[in-house]
Parts: C-alpha cells; sequence; structure tokens
C-alpha cells in the first residue's frame, strides 16, 4: 500500500511535460507507438479525401475571416448571427454567380457565332494579316485551319468544364459552408485553439499570430486593390475601343490574374491582336499591349500589390514581400498567395522569439522574486 501514492506521483509526473525516455515503461512506449501509427495513418487519409477541395477550403477560410467585419455589422441590426452570416454570403454570392452566368452566356453565343461564320471570321483576319508587316504570306486556308482548331479546342474545353461539375460543385458548396461555419463559430474556434495550446509557447503562438493575421490581410488588400485597378484598365481600353464583351474581359482579367504563370496579359494581348488584325488599328492595338505590359504587369504586380501588401501588414519589407507573393504563388498556385507571405511571418516570428525580439515570458518565478527583501528599519 506505502507504493500506490509513489505509482500515482509517477503517473501524474508523466502526464507533465520534460519528461526524460527512460521513465517511460515498455506499455507506455508500445501504447504511444501504435496512437502516433493511428494518428499518421488517419491524417494521410484525411488529406487524400479534402486534396480534391482543399482550396476551396482555404478560400473559405480567408473569405469567411475577411468577411466578418460584415456579419457583425448585420449582425448588431438583426440581433442574430445566424441570419447576419447567411445574408453575408448571399450579399457576396450572388452577384458573383450572376456575373458568372453572364459570361457563360456571352461566350457561348460568341463560340456559336465563330462556328457558324468561320469562313466569314478566316476572310477578315487574312485581310487584317495582310496590312501588318511580316505577316503577308500567311494564306487565308492556314487561316480557317487555325480557326477550326480554336474552336474544336474550344468545344473540349466546354465539355470538360461539364465533366468536372461535379467536382467544381462539390468545392463551391464546401467553401460556402466553410464561409458560414467562419462566420457563426468564429469565436468558438479561437478559444478552442487558444486552449490547446501550452502557457510556455504562448508568446510565440501569439507573435505568429498577429504576424499571419498583418500579413494575409496586407496580401489580400493588396491583390485584391491590384486586380481591381488592372481590370478597369482593361474595361476602360475595352471601352475607348469598342471591343467586344467589354464587362466579360474585365471579370476574366480579375480572376485570371490571381493564378501563377498567367495574368491580365492573357486578355489585353488577344485584345490588341484583335484590333491589329481584326480591326486593322495597329495603333489600338500596340497601345492596349503597351499600356497593358507596362502598367499592368510591371508597375501594378511587380510593384504596386507588394508594396501596398507590405504597408498594410507592418510585418514583411517591400523586399520579402515580392518574394512571398512571387515564390508563393509559383510555388503553391492560387492559395500561394496567402500561403509564401504566412510562411515568411511565420519564419520571422520564430526568429523573433529566439533572438529576445519577440520578449518570452519567465518561466517561473524570477531569482529577485525568491531571494527575501531585508525589512527597512524602523526610526
Amino acid at each position: 500500500m506505502s507504493d500506490e501514492p509513489n505509482i500515482d506521483r509517477r503517473r501524474e509526473d508523466r502526464r507533465s511535460d520534460f519528461i526524460p525516455l527512460a521513465e517511460y515503461t515498455v506499455p507506455e512506449l508500445r501504447k504511444g507507438l501504435v496512437t502516433s501509427l493511428i494518428v499518421l495513418a488517419v491524417t494521410a487519409l484525411f488529406l487524400y479525401m479534402v486534396a480534391p477541395v482543399l482550396v476551396a477550403a482555404v478560400a473559405g477560410v480567408v473569405a469567411g475571416a475577411y468577411l466578418l467585419p460584415l456579419e457583425r455589422w448585420l449582425e448588431r441590426r438583426l440581433g442574430g448571427r445566424k441570419p447576419a452570416a447567411i445574408i453575408t454570403i448571399l450579399a457576396v454570392t450572388i452577384p458573383l454567380i450572376a456575373m458568372l452566368v453572364y459570361s457563360w452566356v456571352e461566350i457561348s453565343d460568341a463560340a456559336s457565332y465563330l462556328d457558324q461564320h468561320r469562313a466569314e471570321v478566316a476572310a477578315g483576319i487574312s485581310a487584317g494579316l495582310r496590312r501588318i508587316p511580316f505577316t503577308e504570306s500567311i494564306q487565308p486556308e492556314d487561316v480557317a485551319g487555325f480557326i477550326a482548331k480554336a474552336s474544336a479546342r474550344a468545344g473540349r474545353e466546354a465539355d470538360e468544364i461539364q465533366e468536372a461539375a461535379s467536382i467544381i460543385g462539390v468545392s463551391v458548396a464546401v467553401a460556402i459552408f466553410t464561409i458560414y461555419y467562419i462566420l457563426t463559430e468564429s469565436a468558438s474556434i479561437v478559444r478552442y485553439l487558444s486552449s490547446k495550446i501550452p502557457g510556455r509557447y504562448r508568446e510565440l503562438t501569439d507573435e505568429m499570430s498577429r504576424n499571419i493575421k498583418a500579413v494575409v490581410y496586407g496580401a489580400l488588400y493588396g491583390t485584391f486593390i491590384t486586380q481591381l485597378a488592372k481590370s478597369a484598365i482593361v474595361l476602360m481600353m475595352n471601352l475607348a475601343f469598342r471591343v467586344p464583351l467589354s464587362v466579360i474581359l474585365a471579370f476574366i482579367s480579375f480572376f485570371i490574374g490571381l493564378f501563377p504563370v498567367v495574368g491580365s496579359w492573357a486578355v489585353y494581348i488577344p485584345v490588341g491582336v484583335y484590333l491589329m488584325v481584326w480591326r486593322g488599328s495597329v495603333w489600338q492595338g500596340a497601345t492596349v499591349i503597351l499600356v497593358g505590359f507596362l502598367v499592368n504587369t510591371i508597375f501594378m504586380s511587380m510593384y504596386v500589390r507588394p508594396k501596398l501588401a507590405a504597408e498594410k501588414s507592418h510585418v514583411l519589407n517591400f523586399y520579402w514581400m515580392v518574394i512571398a507573393l512571387i515564390t508563393g504563388v509559383y510555388t503553391f498556385g492560387l492559395v500561394g498567395i496567402i500561403i509564401g507571405p504566412v510562411l515568411i511571418a511565420v519564419l520571422r516570428a520564430v526568429f523573433d522569439t529566439i533572438t529576445g525580439e519577440a520578449r518570452p515570458p519567465v518561466l517561473g518565478p524570477r531569482a529577485s522574486d525568491l531571494t527575501p527583501h531585508p525589512t527597512p528599519p524602523r526610526g
């Protein structure tokens, strides 16, 4: 009976931190190994399961976090969190769905026109090419063959989009439900995560949390503002030169610029070629391409976006924000807009904590607190 308090004490000690490995028994080590293997297996299966919709889930988390101010504003006026969350989601999704439907209808009409008037389009393009230097030797049959291939490719891509409708629908549903979950349960999520962090890591996690929030806000702010400005420039040039589908092209320019490699150049270069070849206006086409390249691609993407992101974050300077945005997007794709700055922000938080700039907490009483202070003499 005298050994039972010692056994209980050892068990309590093993539940605490900084226990040497030699103090664990073989059954405990076996249990830990089996538990670790189960956790790894379940985690791998979970990641495999959510891999097709991982981008949608991340987008839902980010969108939900930045829709919180609007949801809180509506909640104060409606008196309910769930109705405010639903209205917030509808306020964002309904205009987006309307624009997508409008774009699909207009693009389908344009594809049908191209398929039904191949000969007319080929003749117009051939006439335009003969007016441009170095393209006079292109024959009409070559242009007709190119148009036929483009029309067939557009049809194949439309079929592929229809085949991918299921995964697209699931991704959209995951994103919407994630946004709803973030809007309605954000406080519970924060409390749960905070309760799982040991006290000695609190300073590091607080520093990481501050850096992550700052750089995510800066990256999203800079990306949204620059994409909006670039789309406005594309729209103004399209309207000025009476380009068909002006609004849709500006809408496409906004979203296509979020993806790696491609950008608004995938819109303004074809528009410039269209103006030079079909309209026969070389100066209009050259203006669209030059303005798009110098303003949208060079100035907006390479300077304004990282500049705004760095100034809003107050964590990464201009140089590191450029590195984070460029390498993050090219490495991780669309979510690299978030992952790139977050990785560097976490690295800085760890570095600041290690070097003492983050002022980590003292884990225990100070030596001065343990030393009895002499009582001052009276009188």
